[in-house]
């Protein structure tokens, strides 16, 4: 019972079809309805109708996170929890935010991000049969994820969103960087037994850092490095292997300005997971561990 994992992300583009295309033709999600101002995406192996969503907008940015819940009665349990902590809750029925949307509330965290629990989304499936089925379809293009991963949001005060995220919503802290002073630099925290489903890092409120996709093996990253060249996609860091996590990744940015990310890699985290420090000296190892340096640009460039 609780939140299960990342179900989606809305970002703000200001060329519709152009960002389509990038989505589509460079990355590989697939199409799954549209309005006036939105298009809905999905990875391959996705079985929900949608885990990435274009809002036209005259700027970019992210305009909101969601996570999937396991039953419909965890969005009121939830919805009590976000008031008793003192933020305001909505609730949206079935259908209303988007086609094929599920159950849904929406609030506020601290950290200045417009975030959504749903529950009971259309499942439209993946591209396999039920039946026998192969690993993987044929006829994918792009680099073609299986799947949304992890989002990384920018926080002025990391504790006090840390501390969110882990008393009000239920996310376990896997990892952090503490400063010199004691105070939370970054932080990681998972619901779905992976190293992270959403990591904050010093900065703006309500800023996206980048949000992730994953891939099945190192080979992948690397072959996904190669289709983002030969597109022309500008490569921001990578290939390369974090500290924090042990992931293997790639960062580029999609054609608004969004920071996307494919990753790899990992460790298993049970509940009774200890947290893994990483000192603010050591901070350059934390982020790229083969670098062993903080790449200042890395940290300071957003939407």
């Amino acid at each position: 019972m609780g939140i299960l994992r990342l179900s989606h992300v809305e970002v703000r583009v200001p060329d519709l079809e152009l960002a389509t295309a990038y989505y589509t033709e460079v990355l590989g999600l697939l199409e799954t309805g549209r309005d006036a101002e939105r298009v809905f995406l999905k990875c391959w192996d996705e079985h929900e109708h949608h885990s990435v969503i274009l809002r036209y907008a005259a700027t970019y940015g992210l305009e909101h996170m969601g996570f999937k819940v396991e039953h419909a009665d965890d969005l009121e349990r939830f919805e009590k929890r976000v008031e008793q902590d003192g933020g305001q809750v909505t609730r949206h029925a079935r259908g209303e935010l988007a086609p094929g949307h599920g159950e849904a509330i929406r609030f506020q965290t601290p950290t200045g991000h417009r975030c959504e629990l749903v529950h009971g989304m259309e499942k439209v499936g993946n591209l396999l049969p039920r039946t026998n089925p192969p690993p993987r379809p044929l006829g994918l293009v792009g680099i073609a994820p299986p799947r949304l991963d992890h989002i990384f949001v920018t926080a002025e005060d990391v504790d006090g969103g840390t501390r969110f995220f882990r008393e009000v919503l239920g996310f376990r802290l896997t990892e952090q960087i503490l400063a010199d002073d004691g105070h939370q630099l970054a932080t990681w925290l998972e619901v779905s037994h992976t190293p992270h489903d959403i990591a904050l890092v010093t900065g703006p409120n309500g800023g996206l850092h980048h949000f992730a996709f994953w891939l099945d093996d190192w080979n992948e990253v690397r072959t996904a490095a190669d289709i983002l060249a030969y597109h022309g996609v500008p490569i921001d860091v990578g290939p390369t292997r974090h500290g924090a996590t042990r992931g293997y990744a790639v960062y580029f940015f999609d054609a608004a300005g969004n920071r996307n990310e494919v990753f790899t890699g990992g460790y298993w985290v049970d509940p009774d997971h200890e947290v893994v420090t990483w000192t603010e000296a050591e901070m350059g190892r934390a982020i790229f561990y083969y670098e062993g340096a903080v790449n200042q640009r890395f940290l300071t460039v957003h939407s």
